[in-house]
């Protein structure tokens, strides 16, 4: 994905109509790359989270709360004593480069008006937040770049502030789409894709590829083999595409398996069914959602590293443990050879004596009652070498029983720990994670810690949902959740449903004593495949049955349960339908 010059292009816009003329009323810096200016004005206050992360360099105003250091950093406390109070002038774009100037009009210690710009380039890795003076000279920076990290640009204090150097490109602002489309045209040896990237200043590939798909068909096509109607459309196209510059465009998130992949400005036709198209209302919607539903899952991950690695280390040990088991349990099918040898020495004890290593019997065991040959030990009487063979038998039996109720247990701690991760997966929230660490805790899995809070948080309720013909849906967060939600919360003749062998929530329709139509059995279902670990999948089996035929075994571990009378329903998991059946 890439924040490019002509969607930065658009954001400006936004960001004039929001907080041009507001002032600066506090400055915040979450983390060492990250700025928060809260903006003040006449209509509305606004956040402007400006970031100059390498993999999420970007600028817009952000409903989310970020939480901050304890202490504010060197540059936020100078941002703060330069900044705070200023008003904001202007918004300045060279061309349809990746850099924003925002214009402040302060004072100085004197009481002087004077001009402080915040530049922000938002270029990858190279991406940077500059405080500017009156006189052009860097003032402070996010990234202090010396003779050693650069030896083309310096950003360093006292420096004249230089722009990033200009790539030779056609502004599409500037200039005719004919006369583009016609160097687009000449180079013949590159894709169409590259060709535009190459001529045209400001597009990511996402909107240089849905130019060549509209123009084409096709994303890869190599510019000699255009043929003059897809010359034709090209032309057409860019003219389009430089409209929607002079306007506003249309954000949209772009999500593969439920995952937020990309963004652009104008909607895309180039994924057909491989991705799914979600219009926003404006550009910082779009990118805070993006952002912070991209980021949620590694911010989430990092807070649950140690309970991943834990189970990671449990699942193999067990796994290890089964393995063995197996391979034992395999050698007990052999048993009852030792009780037939037994029986048929006992059988022939008057044509054996004790010194004889091997007695060969009659095998009446066998159809064909074929002759067979027998180990003994010459140290033991005929009798007690049956008696051997007896007791092999026996161990050999007990064990059997044994090891099968082991690799049973085991089987269903696997089932267990799978559970656990697939709600690690989807947790959004670090009460949840903390309540699935006191899950784990009562389980025995993580150690007790020696001093717990005094006063635990209240626990989370399950997620709610309404469903179209007004049912409430009710989705545990955990497994304990999911005990207490339908052993204990639900009512007999409520509805319960659950992902055929996919590990996953247990999802209830409250009925109330109605019965609910098939539409609201199908979007519980939905609800269902979607908060499991099939929710990637395309098709997704969920049982569905009555809450009196769930019930849970003696022993069993949280969130397993057996049921009977159920029918199956197959679905496609929908976030789209999570999101507007939830309740608000």
């Amino acid at each position: 994905m890439a924040l490019d010059g002509a969607m930065l292009h658009l954001i400006r816009k936004e960001l004039e109509q929001g907080i041009l003329g507001a002032k600066v009323d506090r400055v915040f810096q979450p983390s060492r790359e990250m700025l928060i200016l809260a903006m003040r004005g006449k209509n509305r206050n606004r956040k402007l989270l400006i970031s100059a992360s390498a993999n999420s360099a970007r600028i817009h105003f952000t409903e989310h709360s970020v939480e901050n250091p304890a202490q504010p950093p060197m540059l936020c406390m100078l941002l703060r004593k330069r900044l705070c109070g200023a008003r904001l002038s202007a918004i300045e774009q060279p061309g349809l480069e990746r850099v924003l100037l925002l214009k402040f009009d302060a004072h100085n210690e004197l009481g002087d008006e004077i001009t402080l710009t915040l530049a922000v380039e938002i270029m990858g890795r190279h991406s940077n937040i500059i405080l500017i003076d009156e006189r052009g000279l860097v003032i402070d920076a996010v990234k202090r770049i010396d003779s050693e990290m650069s030896s083309l640009r310096y950003i360093l204090p006292g420096i004249q502030y230089e722009l990033p150097p200009a790539q030779e490109k056609r502004n599409l602002m500037e200039c005719d789409a004919d006369d583009v489309a016609r160097q687009v045209v000449e180079c013949k040896a590159q894709k169409l894709d590259k060709a535009l990237m190459g001529v045209i200043q400001g597009i990511s590939p996402v909107v240089a590829r849905e130019i060549a798909y509209r123009s084409t068909g096709f994303t890869d096509t190599v510019v000699a083999e255009l043929n003059e109607s897809q010359a034709e459309k090209l032309r057409y196209h860019l003219s389009r595409l430089k409209e929607t510059l002079s306007g506003c465009g249309e954000p949209n998130l772009i999500t593969v398996g439920g995952k937020p992949t990309d963004f652009t400005f104008i909607y895309p036709q180039q994924y057909v069914i491989a991705a799914v198209s979600t219009a926003y209302r404006d550009y910082s919607s779009l990118l805070d959602d993006f952002y912070y539903r991209r980021d949620l899952g590694e911010r989430m991950k990092a807070k649950s590293q140690d309970i991943l690695k834990l189970l990671a280390n449990s699942s193999a040990r067990i796994a290890k443990k089964l393995e063995l088991q197996t391979a034992e349990l395999k050698q007990c099918a052999d048993r009852e050879q030792y009780r037939i040898n037994g029986d048929l020495i006992n059988a022939n004890l008057h044509m054996l004596q004790k010194g004889d290593i091997i007695a060969e019997v009659v095998n009446y065991y066998s159809e064909d009652c074929s002759t067979v040959r027998i180990s003994l030990d010459p140290l033991l009487t005929p009798a007690q070498n049956a008696q051997k063979y007896y007791r092999e038998y026996r161990k050999l039996q007990a064990a059997e029983q044994h090891l099968t109720g082991l690799i049973e247990q085991g089987k269903a701690e696997l089932q267990y720990i799978d559970s656990v991760l697939d709600l690690l997966s989807r947790a959004e929230t670090e009460r949840e994670l903390a309540e699935i660490r006191e899950e784990l805790t009562e389980e025995g899995i993580i150690r007790q810690r020696k001093s717990a809070p005094a006063k635990q948080p209240p626990k989370l309720p399950p997620l709610k949902f309404i469903s179209d013909d007004g049912f409430t849906i009710l989705v545990g967060r955990n497994n304990q959740q999911n005990d207490r939600l339908t052993l204990r919360d639900s009512r007999n003749y409520d509805i319960w449903l659950h992902t055929l062998q996919v590990p996953g929530s247990h999802t209830v329709i409250q009925c109330e004593g109605q019965k609910p139509p098939e539409r609201t059995i199908e979007q519980a279902a939905q609800l269902a495949a979607y908060h499991s670990g099939a929710r990637q999948s395309g098709l997704v089996a969920v049982d569905y049955t009555l809450i009196k035929y769930v019930s849970k075994p003696r022993g069993a571990k949280p969130g397993m349960v057996i049921y009977t009378h159920q029918s199956t329903l197959y679905v496609h998991p929908d976030e789209a339908l999570a999101e507007r059946l939830a309740a608000k």
